[in-house]
């Protein structure tokens, strides 16, 4: 992603609503899993390091994050062992074995998907569990996907299909920020037509008690997620686990 996308995260994703919201359905998730106490958590691609202090809560955490501007504003919150590194050719941990890996709007980034899970499958101790999250649908594509170097969106039956040939079981798998699906479409589509110029239009902070509202509209899914299957959303989320083989 460019520079100042990494700066303007890391100004507002404790407070902007889609970084908090998603935090919230991922942590709701990730607390119906079985994981030992002694959890070994990887965030890979953990960026400017937003979600470091909520997985800190499941267990002792690490993280890798290719951009050494990014990694650098992550390590100053001083939060787990982090390490400059990328996928699929580029790990090194000492830390060779986890609970669970974290994937957060990374997969898109990375041009071979599927070498990618099959290394970070390699990092999974016995069932251990995979979460991420990816961008939804084709036609949502805009200057957003562009801005953050993505190389892709993804349809459920997609994902599907690129998890399971990584030699995964999926647990779990649906689309969410499904409320604000249709006002955030015609926004993307819109634009479109109408393109902006300003870099990082999505992450402007809305008026505090917009983004009090856009924030318990979205968290709400927590009700739903990991429960039920939403039929349509912004974005993807899936739980995998290593099997037996």
């Amino acid at each position: 992603m460019e520079k100042e996308i990494y700066i303007k995260m890391k100004e507002i994703e404790d407070v902007h609503w889609w970084f908090c919201g998603r935090r919230r359905i991922v942590q709701n998730v990730i607390s119906t899993l079985e994981l030992p106490k002694t959890c070994k958590i990887l965030d890979c691609g953990c960026g400017t390091g937003g979600n470091l202090s909520m997985l800190s809560e499941f267990g002792e955490v690490f993280g890798i994050e290719p951009d050494i501007d990014a990694l650098t504003i992550a390590q100053s919150r001083n939060i787990g062992a982090l390490y400059n590194g990328y996928l699929p050719d580029e790990i090194r941990l000492p830390q060779t074995e986890f609970d669970l890996i974290i994937l957060l709007d990374v997969l898109e980034h990375i041009d071979d998907h599927v070498s990618s899970l099959k290394i970070l499958k390699s990092l999974l101790g016995p069932r251990g569990y995979l979460t991420l999250t990816v961008p939804a649908f084709k036609f949502l594509w805009s200057g957003h996907d562009e801005e953050h170097h993505h190389k892709r969106r993804y349809t459920a039956s997609e994902l599907k299909k690129i998890i399971q040939g990584a030699g995964l079981e999926i647990l779990y798998l649906t689309y969410y920020n499904f409320w604000l699906f249709p006002i955030i479409s015609l926004i993307r589509l819109a634009r479109k037509i109408l393109p902006t110029k300003q870099v990082g239009a999505d992450l402007r902070l809305s008026h505090p008690l917009i983004n009090r509202f856009l924030l318990t509209l979205f968290s709400s899914e927590c009700l739903f997620i990991p429960r039920l299957r939403l039929p349509f959303g912004i974005s993807l989320l899936a739980v995998a686990q290593k099997g037996n083989v």
